[in-house]
This record gives C-alpha cells, structure tokens and sequence, in this order.
C-alpha cells in the first residue's frame, strides 16, 4: 500500500473565528473547536478509518493542534514535532488580510510573504520536510497542525509550487486525505467537514 497523508486541521479558536493570521501565538480552543475536535475523533474512530490502526500521528506543538489531536483520541500515539507549526507570520500576526491589504493593496500572502517572518522559501521547505517523512515507509500517517502549513503541504504533495495553496482552502476540524491515483500524488478528500454536521 502506497502511504497517505492525513490532515486534520486544528479545532476554531478565537482568532481563526475572526479571520486573524495565527503563527506562534499560543491561541486555546474555543468550546465550538472542542467540539469539533470530539466529532472528528469519533469519525477517525468508525469506518472507514477504523480508529488508523497502525497509523503514524504527529502534532503541531502549539495548543490548538495538540489539543484537537487529544479530543479526537490521538494523543497517546501522537508525537509533536516543530516542523508541523503554523507560519511565522512576523509583523503580520494577530492581523487580518483585510488589516494587511488596507496598508497593502493588493497583498497576497502565497505571492508576496510577511515581513519579519518566515520566507516562501521557508514554509515550502517545511512542507518538503512533512511530505518526504509521510512518503518514506509503508503505512499512513496523520498529522494535527494548522491551515497554511497544511494548504502548504497540500501544494508540496502534488509537486506543485506553493501559490497552489491559495486555491485549497481548510476550514477548521476538516479533514483531508492525500494518496495516489495512477501513480501519481493525488488529492482524495479536502476540507471534509462532514462529522461536523451530522
């Protein structure tokens, strides 16, 4: 079996509730992203997924991920790892792209970057580093971290460079898959949210 990546993006907080880039700072669940967390686990948990046996789980350090990844009943198998952190978004953290583009017309950040923060360069090397470690043994892993470096992820899997991620959005507590069709990397699920609304 040709190996998966799973994604599940962290729980709503009040800062991704309010549009606001969220890097480092170190932002809780809100009951509503605790809530989410529960439902994602509980559809991890039944068919098809079957609670992953055998699957390989890493986390974001930061809160929000860690403690999605403990709802959803991971994180006994789950290991953290920096790699998996959202962007340093520098000067902009804590702002919207509403906030940003006011200053900036026109200010896209899969185009043009933050200043003071982590470069294009950077993040897409990240998401080379996650995409390398699913892909080098035979079995599935899981990963509980955050929207763009997810979205970043996403690009990187399809060999695409990282401007793709503008057009795959991640709700938060969504669930995507990424494996294989014809040989070739493939998107099989994105931003599934349907444990939420059931």
């Amino acid at each position: 079996m040709a190996p998966r990546i799973l994604l599940a993006r962290h729980g709503q907080t009040e800062w991704s509730l309010a549009g606001k880039h969220t890097g480092r700072t170190d932002i809780p669940l809100l009951e509503e992203g605790r809530r989410g967390a529960k439902l994602l686990g509980e559809r991890l948990h039944r068919a098809p997924f079957d609670a992953l046996p055998g699957v390989e789980v890493r986390t974001s350090p930061l809160a929000r991920a860690r403690e999605t990844c403990e709802l959803a009943g991971f994180a006994d198998r789950a290991a953290a790892w920096d790699t998996l952190m959202e962007w340093d978004y520098g000067a902009y953290e804590g702002q919207t792209p509403a906030e940003i583009q006011a200053g900036r017309p026109g200010w896209l950040i899969w185009r043009d970057g933050v200043p003071q923060g982590e470069t294009l360069t950077e993040i897409s090397r990240r998401a080379d580093e996650v995409v390398a470690w699913a892909r080098s043994a035979d079995r599935d892993v899981l990963v509980f971290a955050h929207g763009h470096i997810l979205r970043s992820i996403g690009a990187r899997w399809l060999g695409l460079d990282l401007d793709f991620a503008a057009r795959i959005r991640l709700n938060p507590t969504s669930l995507s898959v990424l494996g294989w069709a014809y040989g070739e990397p493939a998107i099989e699920t994105w931003n599934d949210c349907g444990h939420l609304t059931a």
